[in-house]
C-alpha cells in the first residue's frame, strides 16, 4: 500500500519522466540575455497576455476535447485536475492533496478543502464523482469515456475523501487524471447547463472564462478567487490568426505576445531579430500519413503498403520541416513509455512500390484524395506526397480544409487518406495506442485509420493492466509491429515544438505535449 503527496511509483511513466520536459527552454534563453532583456524587474503584474494562433477551438468541454490546440486553452487554465505534471514531467499534488493506492485496483483521494468553482459550487467528493459519471455515461458519448473506462465505481467516502474503483488494473491511471481528460467540472454546470459546456467553461482553475467569439477571439480572465497562487496577468487572449506571416509580425511589432504554431519556414527571420525570439520543446506527439482502412483502394493492405514504400521520409524531414523535429519510425515518440527503435517502417523503395500496386490489380495507376489541414508544412507535405506517388502511378488530388473541418471530415471518415498527427499527453504508450488503433477507439477518440485487428485489440488491452514495465515494452513493440505489417499509416515525423515570443513578455513555456503554461506569465 502506497501513500504519496508526490510522484507515485506505479509504473506511471517509468523512465519518460526523466526527459518529458528536458528539453523545453521555455522564455529565458542565450539570446535574451545578450539582449539584456532578461530582468523580471522589468515585468509588474497585470496587463493582458496575447497570444495568436493558426485556428480556432473546436470545443471546450473537455469531455468532448480531442485535440490539443482546444485543450491548451482552458486545460491547467479554467480547469484543474486531481493530479498535475511539473515541469519535471512528475505527478504532483492538484486538486487532491495526497493519494494512496490501496491495491492494483483501489485508489483513495484525499482532496484540497476550501476550493470553489467559477461559479461559486464547492468543490468536493461529490463534484469529482458528478464529473467522472458524466464522462463514463454511454448517454453523453463521449470520445473520451474510454480512456477512463477501468473506472468502475467512484465511492465518496466525505467531503474530503474520494475512491475510484477499477476493473482492472490500470499502469498508467495518475497519468490520464492529470491529462486534459481527468479536468474536474463544475457539478451546477453539469446539471444545469451541460449543453454550454462546449462554448462556456467552468472550472476551479487560475483563470475563468470570459467570452469567445467564434473564429476570432478566447478571452480568460484572472481568477480573483483562486485558491492558489494567483496569475501575473489580468487576462489572457487567444486570437485566430490564419496567416502566418501576420501572426509573426504582431509579435514582432508587439501586437501579440507569442505565437505557439510556427512555421519553420521563418527560423532564420526569428533568430536574426532583435524583437524575436525562438523557444523549443523536444515533444511526445508524432505526424504521419494514414490510410482510411475501410475504404477504396487503402481497404487492400498491398496498396497501402505500395504508398508506403514510395514515400522518401527523409526528404520530408529534410525539405518539408527543414530538420525541426526527427524521422518518426512509429506512431510513438522515442520521449514517450513503450516506444520501440526495433520496429522499422517501410523504406524508400520505388520499386517494391510498383510490384505491390500490380499485384493489387493496380498496374494502370490509381486516383486518390489526400486531406490535411491548413497547415503551411503539412500543405507542403502534400505536395511532397503528391509529386513522389505519380512516380508509381498514384495520382493524388490535395484536399486543404480549415482545421475544424478537417477534424468533422475524419471523425466522419469521409477521407482516403490523410496527413495527421497525435499529441501524446501522458507520456505513456497506452494513450497512442489505445486512442489510435483500438476497434473502441474508431472515429472521434482518435482511430482515424478505422483499423480493426482482433489481436492488436488484446495486446492494447493487455498493455493497459500489465504493471511489469519491462513486459508492457515487449507488448507495444508486438502490437506496433503488427500494425507496421498492416500498414496502418507511415510514419513521418517525432515533432519539435516551436513558439515565437518578444521581449515583452517573460516566465512561459511550452512543455512536452505543446501546451503553453502560462500561470506564471508576465507581460509588459
Amino acid at each position: 500500500m502506497k501513500k504519496v503527496k508526490g510522484f507515485s511509483i506505479v509504473l506511471v511513466l517509468a523512465t519518460l519522466l526523466l526527459l518529458l520536459q528536458a528539453c523545453s527552454t521555455g522564455s529565458t534563453g542565450d539570446k535574451e540575455k545578450e539582449k539584456g532583456t532578461g530582468s523580471d524587474s522589468a515585468m509588474g503584474e497585470g496587463g493582458v497576455l496575447k497570444i495568436v494562433r493558426l485556428s480556432d477551438a473546436t470545443g471546450l468541454d473537455p469531455h468532448f476535447i480531442t485535440d490539443i490546440p482546444s485543450a491548451n486553452v482552458v486545460h491547467g487554465k479554467v480547469y484543474e485536475t486531481l493530479v498535475a505534471f511539473d515541469k519535471e514531467g512528475e505527478i504532483q499534488p492538484r486538486l487532491a492533496e495526497e493519494w494512496e493506492q490501496v491495491d492494483d485496483l483501489t485508489w483513495k483521494f484525499t482532496l484540497h478543502e476550501g476550493i470553489k468553482f467559477h461559479d461559486g459550487t464547492p468543490f468536493n467528493a461529490e463534484a469529482v464523482k458528478v464529473t467522472f459519471d458524466r464522462l463514463l455515461d454511454p448517454a453523453t458519448g463521449s470520445p473520451q469515456r474510454e480512456k477512463l473506462g477501468m473506472i468502475s465505481e467512484i465511492i465518496v467516502e466525505d467531503d474530503t475523501h474520494v475512491t475510484l474503483k477499477l476493473s482492472e488494473p490500470y499502469a498508467p491511471l495518475l497519468s490520464i487524471l492529470a491529462s486534459n481528460e481527468g479536468s474536474i467540472l463544475s457539478p451546477k454546470s453539469i446539471k444545469e447547463t451541460a449543453d454550454q459546456l462546449a462554448v462556456h467553461p467552468v472550472g476551479t482553475g487560475p483563470f475563468v472564462f470570459d467570452s469567445w467569439k467564434s473564429g476570432q477571439q478566447i478571452t480568460l480572465k484572472k481568477n480573483e478567487d483562486y485558491w492558489g497562487e494567483k496569475v501575473k496577468v489580468d487576462a489572457v487572449e487567444f486570437k485566430v490568426v490564419p496567416e502566418d506571416s501576420t501572426r509573426l509580425a504582431m509579435v514582432e511589432s508587439g501586437e501579440a505576445h507569442i505565437s505557439d504554431q510556427v512555421p519553420v519556414t521563418e527560423i532564420d527571420r526569428i533568430e536574426s531579430s532583435d524583437a524575436l525570439n525562438l523557444t523549443r520543446t523536444e515533444g511526445l506527439a508524432v505526424e504521419y500519413v494514414g490510410f482510411n482502412t475501410t475504404k477504396a483502394p487503402f481497404d487492400n493492405v498491398k496498396v497501402r503498403q505500395a504508398v508506403s514504400y514510395a514515400i522518401e521520409r527523409e526528404a520530408i524531414i529534410k525539405g518539408v520541416y527543414n530538420n525541426v523535429g526527427t524521422l518518426a519510425n512509429v506512431a510513438m515518440s522515442p520521449q514517450v513509455f513503450g516506444y520501440s527503435k526495433n520496429v522499422e517502417a517501410y523504406p524508400y523503395d520505388v520499386n517494391k512500390a510498383k510490384t505491390l500496386l500490380k499485384e493489387a490489380g493496380f498496374e494502370k495507376g490509381i486516383k486518390v484524395k489526400l486531406l490535411t489541414s491548413d497547415r503551411k508544412e503539412r500543405i507542403n507535405m502534400a505536395e511532397v506526397i503528391q509529386s513522389q506517388l505519380k512516380g508509381i502511378g498514384v495520382e493524388v488530388e490535395i484536399e486543404v480544409l480549415e482545421y475544424g473541418s478537417y477534424i468533422e471530415q475524419i471523425d466522419g471518415q469521409e477521407h482516403q487518406m490523410f496527413i495527421g498527427g497525435w499529441g501524446n499527453a501522458t507520456g505513456d504508450g497506452d494513450y497512442n495506442q489505445y486512442n489510435l488503433f483500438h476497434s473502441a477507439s474508431i472515429g472521434p477518440p482518435g482511430n482515424h485509420f478505422y483499423y480493426q485487428n482482433p489481436v492488436v485489440d488484446k495486446l492494447i488491452e493487455q498493455g493497459r493492466v500489465e504493471t511489469d514495465p519491462a513486459k508492457r515494452l515487449v507488448i507495444y513493440e508486438e502490437a506496433m509491429q503488427i500494425e507496421m505489417d498492416d500498414a496502418v499509416y507511415v510514419p513521418i515525423r517525432n515533432y519539435e515544438h516551436l513558439a515565437v515570443y518578444n521581449n515583452d513578455v517573460k516566465n512561459f513555456r511550452l512543455d512536452a505535449s505543446n501546451y503553453l503554461i502560462i500561470e506564471q506569465a508576465q507581460v509588459k
